[in-house]
């Protein structure tokens, strides 16, 4: 049974999915154009953070930050390589998109990378209806990096 809730990303049961986030975050993508936040950086108000469980394992999470008061960015999104394939990262942004707009969200944005390892991932931001958009927030052009928007 696939159940997402609100949680702390410094939960104890969460190590597992915290350190293969970060392997993946750091693979191929260069120092200076990785904006991973780790544990600690997410456990602020201004971070909405949900854990993805099976059966009350943790799969998956993922995460918004507040940007201003219409505007919000998608945050270490990550379910297991074991768990893929099941239409689970579908359904945790579908919850990513449907918390933010219930917080009064009109706008959800991303980064991601350009690298292999996120081709998987820009196709379901891009299938869900995100639009490549200019950087925003802090952001700055990064030949590594790829900014997607969608209007809630």
């Amino acid at each position: 049974m696939i159940s997402i809730a609100t949680e702390s990303p410094t939960g104890k049961d969460l190590a597992l999915l915290m350190s293969r986030h970060t392997a993946d975050m750091h693979a191929d993508t260069p120092p200076e154009s990785n904006h991973m936040m780790d544990a600690d950086q997410l456990a602020v108000p201004e971070v909405s953070f949900f854990v993805m469980r099976d059966t009350g394992v943790p799969v998956g999470m993922g995460a918004f930050k507040r940007i201003d008061s219409t505007h919000a960015e998608i945050k270490s999104m990550h379910i297991l390589a074991e768990a893929r394939g099941r239409g689970l990262s579908k359904r945790m942004l579908s919850h990513l998109v449907d918390e933010a707009r219930a917080s009064g969200f009109r706008r959800l944005s991303l980064e991601t990378g350009i690298q292999p390892t996120f081709v998987a991932a820009r196709a379901l931001y891009e299938k869900a209806g995100f639009d490549l958009c200019p950087p925003f927030g802090g952001y700055r052009e990064d030949p590594n990096s790829v900014f997607l928007t969608l209007m809630l």
